[in-house]
């Protein structure tokens, strides 16, 4: 299937950094996971401003020019056709498959993709990305009914790590003391089941291979894989948690 080839392909084979995005209002915005050569992930340099999304779980960010949620307790990047997840608005990030999005994420609206791909267009902008047209007919069939909910049954949106906000530039802490800082002053505990799963695959190692450092954060081991939810974290499409 083409989900499951493109951004492990990608992350094997390109060895040149992409050109930095445009900036935004009020905060500058690059295309950057570091792993060495390669840089195709987010930077975010400062706490962006969180507009939630009408009758959903989910903030985006409008003044970034890149694709940037806020779901559960996690941040979320839709970047060069693959889904990223961070405890923090400026990584480590982590590569998530497409078997394992939170549903929520999925049912965004098109108009709310800063930086749309090609493939977007011609799409209705008040509905979800037509993914199991772009993901193939197996993801379709796995995650059948993945579109249709009810919306006065959706679960109310985790509350914003405002205290991020005075970390940022030198002050931004390093992967290894991200964790207590969101113990000390966050302290939610995400309800999605993929989410969860996420989180807590982030810190079960001191240095995960799946970590995608910001630029700052440089790895100390090898390469990254791309990271499934320990634990049997998939759902079926009727358990949105």
């Amino acid at each position: 299937m083409r989900y499951k080839l493109i951004a492990w392909a990608l992350l094997a084979s390109v060895s040149c950094a992409l050109p930095a995005l445009p900036a935004a209002a009020q905060v500058n915005v690059g295309v950057g996971v570091s792993v060495p050569g390669l840089s195709i992930g987010v930077s975010v340099p400062t706490y962006p401003q969180l507009v939630r999304v009408p009758g959903y779980p989910v903030y985006y960010a409008p003044g970034l020019n890149t694709n940037f949620f806020f779901y559960d307790g996690m941040y979320w990047s839709f970047v060069n056709d693959n889904w990223y997840a961070s405890s923090w608005y400026n990584g480590p990030w982590t590569l998530v498959a497409p078997d394992y999005i939170p549903v929520y994420l999925l049912r965004v609206p098109v108009r709310y993709y800063r930086a749309p791909p090609v493939y977007f267009r011609g799409w209705r902008a008040d509905y979800p990305p037509r993914w199991g047209q772009h993901w193939g007919n197996g993801w379709e069939q796995h995650h059948a009914g993945w579109d249709r909910w009810d919306r006065h049954a959706a679960p109310a949106p985790a509350p914003l790590p405002y205290y991020q906000r005075q970390y940022s530039g030198n002050r931004y802490p390093h992967y290894d003391q991200q964790h207590a800082l969101n113990n000390q002053y966050y302290r939610y505990e995400p309800r999605d089941p993929n989410v969860r799963q996420h989180y807590q695959g982030q810190y079960q190692e001191q240095n995960p291979r799946q970590a995608f450092p910001s630029p700052g954060n440089p790895p100390r081991t090898g390469g990254p894989t791309p990271m499934a939810p320990q634990g049997g974290g998939k759902r079926e499409p009727g358990q949105d948690g």
